[in-house]
């Protein structure tokens, strides 16, 4: 997780930043963070532009997910400092991922993304995909 702390911090969004790390049997698989695809421009005005941002983003997990290159069956995955959207989790769950772990959402979190995490949380059941917060 500190790691996932750490590749969060990468992330030029001013607002958002968010790390992904995948792991197997201990070893680090692939990172990720999230911001614009490859060559497209990483402008500051651009992170300010909703109308921009959201639809062109590249989510932290998501990035984590095609840098891996690999056959991704029974890793873990862990995200800093949220848990994955209802989008990224289906990502998680169609690769054969089999753990998330993450940080338990703030109360403001919840409050903005609450109905997309209890999707994720739905369908991590639904797909045998366990979901755990640190320190619990």
């Amino acid at each position: 997780m500190q790691l996932a702390e750490v590749v969060s911090t990468w992330s030029k969004d001013p607002s958002t930043k968010v790390g992904a790390v995948i792991t197997k049997n201990k070893r680090v698989i692939s990172l990720g963070f999230n911001g614009f695809a490859t060559g497209v421009g990483d402008h500051t005005h651009r992170y300010e532009d909703r109308e921009f941002k959201y639809p062109a983003i590249l989510h932290a997990e998501v990035n984590a997910l095609l840098f891996a290159k690999s056959d991704l069956q029974d890793c873990t995955i862990y995200t800093y400092p949220m848990p994955p959207c209802a989008q990224c989790a289906a990502k998680i769950i169609q690769t054969g991922i089999k753990k998330v772990i993450s940080i338990r959402p703030s109360k403001e979190l919840m409050d903005r993304w609450g109905k997309d995490m209890s999707i994720a949380n739905s369908m991590y059941a639904d797909a045998g995909v366990s979901l755990t917060f640190m320190g619990e």
